[in-house]
């Protein structure tokens, strides 16, 4: 767990008022910020236009416009619903997530086999955890430790009030023997960008992209079944989560095999509702070597 200081609770205070405002409130402090950001602060727009052109060469400037638009509206909505955890029952992620494929889910508690759950950084990928968790399955979330130790420290706290483990990926395999006989969830959000030589080379949004092999290497080492979670977003703050097996035996399948399934099944998702996935990320500041 990240260090305590004192001065985090000073700190946290505001967001956990901001927290307890109803959504529909939440909402609207949303849409103001997004119209600053956009129109005034233009942050990331370079990022997000060019991603969006280069991942749609077939599409209009008005539909990359209008897209753009859209996705800022959900960056800040996804944020404000983050803060929003830091307050809520249990009984909120019941009513604000539907899940479907869950009987793959239980299907594999009963047998007592942990699994490999991969997603992409797509609608609200935190509140799907906390459903997850709640309903069904342990969720053990692979992360990337925080620079700031006031924020990482926050997310540890709002991500586990309910059970959720994260694990540090600098220490991933250790946690994965450690806690091989519990039938957890063991989470990657894989589309986050590698180094241009440690990963492998593909065709994903029509461009040359480098993806990371960790659900693939840890996959085999351990064979665990691969789930994919994919979610979108039916209303403001609602969402239908669906999951789905990848793989069942990632022993019999070939080198790179998983990971160009996992990517290509992210692709899909984005292509569905191309305003969920987090377009002001650098995702292609790789070229290939």
């Amino acid at each position: 767990m990240p260090n305590f200081r004192w001065y985090y609770i000073i700190i946290t205070a505001p967001l956990f008022l901001l927290s307890l405002l109803p959504l529909w409130v939440l909402f609207g402090i949303s849409d103001f910020v997004r119209f600053l950001i956009y129109h005034v602060f233009a942050y990331r727009k370079k990022v997000v236009f060019e991603n969006l052109r280069n991942s749609f060469p077939d599409k209009s400037e008005e539909w990359i416009e209008k897209m753009a638009w859209a996705f800022y509206r959900n960056l800040f909505d996804v944020t404000i619903e983050t803060i929003k955890m830091a307050s809520v029952q249990k009984s909120f992620y019941n009513k604000h997530l539907k899940q479907e494929g869950l009987d793959i889910i239980h299907a594999l508690n009963k047998k007592n086999q942990p699994f490999i759950l991969v997603c992409g950084h797509a609608a609200n990928w935190e509140w799907a955890g906390q459903a997850l968790q709640q309903n069904s399955s342990q969720v053990d979330v692979l992360y990337h430790p925080l620079s700031s130790k006031w924020f990482d420290w926050f997310m540890y706290h709002i991500r586990t009030r309910f059970g959720v483990y994260p694990m540090a990926m600098n220490n991933s395999l250790r946690e994965m023997i450690a806690r091989k006989n519990i039938p957890s969830a063991i989470t990657f959000i894989a589309d986050q960008t590698p180094s241009s030589t440690n990963c492998h080379w593909m065709n994903f949004l029509n461009q040359d992209t480098p993806v990371f092999l960790g659900v693939e290497k840890l996959a085999k080492r351990f064979n665990y079944p691969i789930v994919f979670g994919e979610a979108y977003r039916t209303k403001r703050g609602y969402y239908d989560v669906k999951f789905w097996m990848l793989c069942e035996e990632p022993n019999k399948t070939a080198e790179f095999e998983i990971t160009e399934m996992h990517t290509k099944a992210l692709e899909k998702q984005i292509i569905k509702q191309p305003d969920l996935w987090l377009w002001s990320h650098r995702r292609w500041k790789h070229k290939r070597t």
